[in-house]
């Protein structure tokens, strides 16, 4: 039978999600603290010997004037997605959670491969429906990632897995005098601009600066702000977040100037390299589209990030738990109009720093 976590078994969760090769930063109390508009609660399976087999994590947000709840469960379950008989054992956790709770939707974004067929059926047979959608952005999470394997490999040895070009962008950054420091919260402003700059000309909406901020606050020692200079001036950055056996590349941001140095294949290979040096399995470039003709608009992205070798990862994708189909249908419907938007206000107000 499962359980609910109590902060008394914080430290427990914390080492296991840590351990687990199905672990992952947003499941994590840490990025708890990241999210303070929303209550973080746990579930948990032990196997015979009382340990813990299976964890989900969720996120509870209150609905603007209705007595209901959003319950969100970042990439769970952390568990062997064979072991269907620990993940029905933390479904039922949860559905007790969210009766108590009155939530309206137990969402879900697994990660877990597409291919896992068994996984999904096992998902459908407890209740679940997987979200058919677009093969770009449009889920919480990407759906589409790059993933590159590292396990057990130096610098060396991963720096030659990479394509020839890229190799050489990442020497032609160093020789052109781009200099990547690990640098603390006193950058943040200069970073959250870029990102600005960023978010209007690729068209998606960017976090305020304080966000930036309280992450290396609340991540500490897992989370890393990298920023490329050229003669003393910041023209591009990355955060991110190391986990367990992951490192992730969480956001990225780069002026409209001095791409021509390179700045970015710099800071993927410094933050590579701290992968490297923690002994990861894999490095996560996050999204990519995954429609990959070339025609596509975002067919860019998916190529900078194959240049550095690794394996193109389709997850099962966004599955919904639905508890109260009157209330998910008219949130579901609203909160896609919403974000569309937003994303044009935003772009609007900004369009300047294009």
């Amino acid at each position: 039978m499962s359980e609910r976590i109590t902060k008394e078994q914080y430290a427990e969760f914390e080492a296991f999600n840590m351990a687990s090769p199905w672990g992952h930063f947003a499941q994590s109390v840490l990025w708890a603290k990241q999210k303070p508009m929303w209550d973080w609660e746990a579930v948990v399976s032990r196997d015979a010997s009382g340990a813990i087999c299976g964890a989900m994590a969720v996120l509870i947000r209150k609905l603007p004037g209705l007595p209901f709840t959003l319950m969100y469960g970042c990439r769970a379950p952390v568990c062997d997605p064979d072991d269907h008989e620990t993940i029905a054992d933390l479904v039922e956790g949860l559905r007790a959670l969210a009766k108590q709770r009155r939530s309206y939707v137990i969402k879900i974004d697994p990660d877990v491969p597409s291919s896992d067929a068994a996984f999904a059926a096992a998902m459908h047979a407890l209740g679940f429906r997987i979200k058919t959608g677009g093969k770009n952005f449009e889920a919480i999470q990407p759906k589409y990632v790059f993933r590159l394997n590292i396990a057990g490999k130096n610098e060396d040895e991963v720096l030659a897995g990479f394509h020839q070009k890229w190799r050489y962008n990442i020497r032609l950054a160093a020789r052109k005098g781009v200099e990547v420091r690990l640098c603390g919260k006193e950058m943040v402003p200069a970073f959250a601009d870029l990102m600005l700059t960023t978010g209007v000309r690729d068209g998606f909406v960017t976090r305020q600066p304080s966000y930036f901020a309280n992450m290396l606050d609340n991540l500490g020692e897992h989370a890393r702000l990298y920023m490329a200079f050229s003669e003393g001036k910041p023209i591009a950055g990355t955060l991110a977040i190391w986990y367990g056996d992951k490192v992730w590349y969480l956001y990225g941001a780069s002026s409209n100037e001095h791409r021509n140095l390179m700045p970015n294949y710099l800071l993927q290979w410094n933050m590579i390299q701290w992968a490297v040096e923690k002994g990861c399995r894999i490095y996560d470039f996050r999204g990519v589209s995954g429609d990959l003709s070339e025609d596509n608009p975002m067919y860019g992205l998916y190529r900078f990030k194959q240049g550095f070798n690794g394996d193109f990862t389709e997850f099962v994708g966004e599955m919904d738990l639905v508890l109260n189909a009157p209330i998910y249908f008219a949130v579901e419907h609203g909160t896609n109009v919403m974000k569309e938007v937003r994303r044009r206000v935003y772009l609007l107000r900004n369009k300047d720093k294009a």
